[in-house]
């Protein structure tokens, strides 16, 4: 993304975009988040980038949720989708259909997985001012056991029918921030949760979750009016107001 970024920014242009890995790439791209910064200061606009997940749903979230909180020792957040409503791009991107060789095959390239754990674990310990030993990030394939279908395709029992990944912020040799998700053909059940333990103990549940096309395009616009009154520069949902449905005028 980065010509892009650098082409847009030489017209002056805001942007807010949905790259995953620019949502916080102060762990895992310095290099590059610097670079950006520098561009979006020399162009005086502001460069955000957010979604649904990452942006929202695993990390924004649960941070505003630990401002009531006097003690914070453990973050666990669950997402679990019936990826037979998603279109199928997603589909596609979790696998399904798949031999479980093709699955492996496609994770060790990159090109079969969420993408945003490591940066969503990495802002939810820098907003509690937790350093972390490591973070890990594992993709497991979701193995059909009767036949299963959407709109667009049909697993038999044995193929693919979607993923379960887990991220995990490793603090003083624990694991401290737990993101598991599990996005599948034929899910019984559809939801977001969060949980925080300590002081005091805080559990949240979205039934039917929170619609990833839909509050993915949302929260793009709605955060327009943030990012033109934001000094210029490379922002990320921490950095920016509380953000909230914007209807226009």
């Amino acid at each position: 993304m980065l010509p892009q970024i650098e082409t847009i920014l030489k017209s002056r242009t805001p942007i807010v975009s949905t790259t995953e890995e620019l949502a916080y790439p102060g762990y895992t791209h310095i290099k590059h988040a610097r670079q950006i910064h520098a561009w979006a200061k020399k162009a005086k606009v502001a460069v955000l980038s957010t979604g649904v997940n990452p942006g929202f749903v695993m990390d924004t979230l649960p941070i505003a949720l630990t401002a009531v909180c006097a003690r914070v020792d453990r973050i666990i957040v669950n997402r679990v989708q019936d990826a037979r409503s998603r279109r199928l791009p997603f589909q596609q991107k979790i696998g399904a259909g798949m031999t479980t060789e093709q699955f492996q095959k496609q994770v060790a390239d990159g090109s079969v997985r969420h993408v945003g754990f490591t940066e969503s674990i990495a802002m939810i310990a820098d907003a509690l001012g937790w350093t972390l030993d490591r973070i890990t990030d594992n993709v497991e394939p979701k193995l059909a056991t009767v036949t299963t279908s959407s709109e667009f395709l049909a697993v038999d029992p044995g193929y693919v029918c979607g993923i379960v990944q887990e991220g995990v912020g490793y603090r003083k040799g624990e694991p401290a921030i737990r993101l598991h998700m599990e996005a599948y053909l034929g899910a019984p059940e559809t939801y977001d949760s969060i949980e925080i333990e300590g002081s005091p103990r805080i559990a949240v549940r979205v039934a039917g979750g929170i619609h990833g096309d839909i509050a993915t395009t949302s929260i793009v616009i709605n955060l327009i009016p943030r990012v033109l009154g934001a000094a210029p520069g490379l922002h990320t949902m921490r950095d920016l107001p509380l953000p909230s449905f914007f209807p226009g005028r």
